[in-house]
């Protein structure tokens, strides 16, 4: 009898519209490999960049929030895993999985680090640099809650590991360091990149929704971008990204060279026409899908400290690092206008795509590590005793208010 995986998604996977969205399907692919079938959920809406998940062979199932037809269906399904698309549907959704499904393994993926994206954004807002008391804010609280209650945590960064272990002191055994899982690129793919003759202009790609990206975008607008089209006034910037609002189409400014170009339906096609990618993020976590894109098309890149975090270990970068304004242009005008560190910075990034993130250095380890605690499940929770203070039922916050929200719409 086939093992079975059920996905609880924060939202239908959009693999064209975030790297969160390539990320899950990634992970499905390992499940499937492994032998599983895979089924599903969310209690999100669909839309019209959903990705068509029959079409890989899982299965879907719309499921509502504070609904006990969940249990029934969880129950039915009896799951071997259960994995948590982001710690919001393990606060839903977990505390149901764990009575009816108690043998269940369950797993949260992180995506990225929340709370520590949280200690950014308002440690920028307020002027500071990010301290002990940004990083414990409450979306930490309850994002560490989560971790200590799955058998185990997916984190994309070993940098979010660092801080998880060092200054949270969460045991290693929770967590389990899984980034972009990627196809390797073949060196005819590598050759047929376009040339630095062959492109023009600066992009930047990141969903709307985020808010970092949206701040980055406006940070390039405000104070960026005016430093290097002031060196040089052909350039252009695109910028692409899913959702775009009127706050995001305003920015449209094609005399000042800034153009809102919105949803990429092909980013691989945007990005390789591109000479330079910018990425000026100001607070976030995780790893940056825009980064990985541009690295796929030899698209080198200037980008902030926090979006080269994690990235590239001890490699060399595929572009420079600047994190004040003045610093980030010239940079900029250096890497657009030098083809030989252009070609060096092109070069990096195939060497850090099949060095950090080839699929096939990690679905080996993970499979046998997902199957290992899979059959000492019992003793790998007896060692976990903070997650089982955090199941116990004074802690089930999330729980009764779930059922009292049901109570009340009914």
């Amino acid at each position: 009898m086939k093992k079975k995986l059920l996905v609880i998604g924060f939202v239908w996977p959009e693999p064209k519209s975030s790297a969160a969205g390539r990320r899950i399907l990634q992970l499905i692919a390992q499940f499937q490999n492994q032998g599983y079938d895979v089924v599903f959920s969310s209690a999100a809406k669909t839309s019209d960049n959903t990705f068509d998940l029959n079409s890989i062979n899982v299965v879907t199932k719309p499921i509502l929030l504070n609904d006990s037809g969940f249990d029934d269906f969880v129950k039915v399904l009896n799951p071997n895993v259960v994995l948590f698309d982001r710690f919001m549907t393990e606060e839903q959704y977990g505390w149901r999985v764990s009575e009816q499904c108690p043998n269940a393994f369950r797993i949260l993926d992180t995506e990225d680090f929340h709370g520590l994206r949280k200690a950014r954004e308002v440690a920028l807002k307020q002027n500071e640099s990010v301290t002990k008391s940004h990083l414990q804010n409450d979306t930490t609280k309850r994002e560490i809650a989560s971790i200590y209650r799955c058998d185990l945590s997916l984190m994309i960064s070993e940098a979010e590991i660092e801080i998880l272990t060092n200054q949270f002191k969460i045991d290693k055994s929770l967590l389990y360091y899984l980034p972009f899982l990627l196809e390797p690129i073949s060196e005819d793919e590598k050759n047929q990149v376009p040339t630095f003759e062959a492109r023009q202009h600066f992009i930047t790609i990141g969903n709307f929704l985020h808010a970092p990206n949206y701040d980055a975008v406006l940070y390039l607008k405000q104070t960026i971008w005016p430093l290097i089209r002031q060196r040089l006034p052909k350039a252009e910037l695109h910028i692409y990204g899913a959702y775009e609002s009127q706050k995001v189409t305003q920015l449209n400014k094609p005399k000042e060279g800034f153009f809102i170009k919105g949803f990429a339906e092909d980013v691989n096609v945007v990005m390789e026409q591109a000479r330079v990618c910018l990425a000026s993020l100001r607070f976030g976590a995780g790893l940056k899908g825009k980064l990985i894109d541009a690295m796929q098309n030899g698209t080198p890149c200037v980008m902030s400290t926090i979006a080269a975090e994690g990235m590239f270990g001890e490699l060399e970068s595929n572009g420079l690092i600047g994190d004040n304004p003045e610093a980030f242009a010239d940079k900029a005008v250096a890497l657009y206008t030098n083809l030989d560190l252009w070609s060096v910075k092109k070069n990096n990034g195939f060497k850090v795509l099949d060095q950090r993130f080839n699929k096939a250095n990690f679905e080996g380890n993970f499979a046998t590590h997902v199957n290992w605690l899979s059959d000492h499940l019992e003793t790998h929770r007896q060692n976990n005793f903070i997650g089982q203070l955090f199941r116990h039922q004074s802690m089930q916050s999330t729980k009764y208010m779930s059922k009292w929200i049901e109570a009340k719409n009914k």
